[in-house]
């Protein structure tokens, strides 16, 4: 394929201008320019002031993760130059120079690659296990195929958004990645983690949000119900009952979890579209049967 065009992704509230503007020199450093860049408000009213050449989307209302970068998919794609879209968080920080060449590099490289998911480390290098994308792996320098990928940088092939569609709007935020990625599975396409690429970021808990407990059961739910067989789905929501039954210490946030659990079995996920078993057999193949 011809060189990749990469364009950048940032999602902010308004909460974070610092930081901000620091990604975005940060991004405007790197060693092989992007085609376009693009700002997302969720709610924000106005934007910040940003570097020339960056465009700023103002969006009345808060869309949550998924609307937002929605949004940033169709202005992106709306200028037709660009072919690997890369999404940043914006408080993480591009270290290195060389990030999205050797992103364009990994992509001309391979026609089936649909996502790559960076890696995620903190100030002082480190990266926290859940930011390690398979069962049961310590080492964050392991780099190959995988069946989920970290939404706080990555990129996304346009081609196989324009294919199996972008993220699952209702999800607001937690486990639309997974969603994602499962999707581009089913549609034959690759989801790999490379090391390799940087972006450096505060070490954070995701249970922050208040509504953390809730969405993250009610988000699991209609993952399940959106995207396998039948014969998985009570396997998969039983695994994950167990292991957050074990897990969770908070009460109050149990209480959050069951109920967000039934709200997943109340309400619509969105067209449901079972993966094929031999996608199953190709993600136990990966190391991470859709069980857990």
């Amino acid at each position: 394929m011809a060189r990749p065009r990469v364009g950048v992704a940032v999602l902010t509230m308004g909460t974070r201008p610092d930081e901000l503007r620091a990604l975005l020199d940060a991004v405007a450093a790197q060693d092989e320019a992007a085609t376009r860049i693009v700002v997302v408000g969720n709610g924000t009213g106005t934007l910040p002031e940003l570097p020339e050449g960056v465009t700023g989307v103002e969006l009345p209302e808060n869309r949550g993760v998924s609307g937002g970068r929605n949004v940033a998919i169709e202005t992106l794609r709306a200028f037709g130059d660009v072919d690997v879209l890369v999404d940043l968080d914006d408080d993480g920080l591009l270290v290195d120079t060389d990030v999205f060449r050797r992103l364009a590099d990994l992509y001309e490289g391979d026609d089936a690659l649909g996502v790559v998911s960076f890696r995620i480390a903190d100030e002082t290098g480190e990266t926290q296990r859940r930011h390690v994308p398979r069962l049961g792996a310590k080492d964050p320098m392991r780099g190959g195929e995988v069946t989920t990928f970290l939404g706080g940088g990555h990129g996304l092939s346009m081609a196989m958004l324009d294919e199996i569609g972008g993220w699952p709007e209702d999800f607001f935020f937690t486990h639309e990645e997974t969603d994602m990625a499962w999707r581009a599975l089913d549609a034959g396409w690759k989801v790999v983690y490379e090391p390799k690429l940087l972006l450096q970021h505060p070490k954070t808990s995701p249970a922050r949000h208040a509504v953390y407990y809730r969405m993250t059961a009610r988000n699991r739910v209609w993952l399940a119900k959106r995207n396998l067989p039948a014969l998985l789905v009570p396997v998969y929501l039983g695994v994950w009952t167990l292991l957050t039954l074990a897990r969770t210490r908070s009460l109050p946030g149990l209480a959050s979890w069951f109920a967000g659990f039934a709200e997943g079995v109340r309400r619509s996920c969105g067209p449901r579209h079972p993966m094929r078993w031999s996608t199953v057999r190709h993600m136990t193949r990966l190391g991470r049967p859709p069980v857990i």
